[in-house]
């Protein structure tokens, strides 16, 4: 039996071993111009495997960098594109930059923190429903975190530390109930069309 585990192993695995035996036939063709135009076949071929994607220029940039993986390099060919350096398979990927924000409750997220810097810039009632608001949503992310119940003066405390003193907050405010803010949603059962009624056969 010839098991795949036997076989050399795939540089792409994604385009399956049929592909990669039609890269390693081109290898073997002498003549300069039936090497290209087998290429070609090779890559409209590749490009059938997503065709929602093939005409994508960046795509079709990419199928090429692929067939000269698939080769080792090694296929010579005019490339449409300038083809890839075999040292793209050890170089290693670019550091992603974190966000380094110190975050003072990770439960209200930073998101939070830059809403509430917002509002601070607002004016009148707009300014006002927007503290309302915001104590509301930091109250339900708080529950979130600790299925427990919170005192509405520790959520109004923390927002009021959030904005450094700059949001003012009514004494007389409320937030709503923590029983509403935890209960989910009913779910609306379907209603029936009245139309279609019974007959009585007679």
């Amino acid at each position: 039996m010839d098991y795949n585990s036997q076989r050399k192993k795939l540089p792409l695995p994604e385009y399956g071993r049929n592909i990669q035996n039609m890269v390693e036939y081109i290898m073997t063709i002498e003549d300069r111009e039936k090497r290209n135009r087998h290429a070609q076949t090779v890559i409209d071929v590749m490009g059938n495997l997503y065709p929602y994607l093939r005409d994508v220029e960046e795509f079709r940039h990419k199928l090429w960098d692929h067939l000269a993986i698939m080769t080792d390099f090694k296929l010579d060919i005019d490339y449409p594109y300038n083809p890839p350096s075999p040292d793209i398979l050890t170089e290693k990927p670019e550091i992603v930059p974190y966000n380094q924000h110190r975050i003072r409750y990770k439960h209200y997220g930073r998101t939070m923190e830059l809403m509430i810097e917002e509002a601070t810039k607002l004016e009148g009632e707009e300014r006002e429903v927007m503290i309302e608001l915001l104590a509301n949503h930091m109250k339900k992310s708080y529950l979130a975190w600790n299925k427990d119940a919170v005192e509405d003066d520790k959520i109004l405390g923390d927002l009021t530390e959030l904005s450094k003193g700059r949001l003012e907050i009514k004494k007389d405010m409320k937030l709503t109930e923590t029983k509403l803010l935890l209960s989910k949603p009913k779910k609306k059962k379907p209603t029936q069309n009245k139309s279609h009624k019974s007959h009585k056969r007679y």
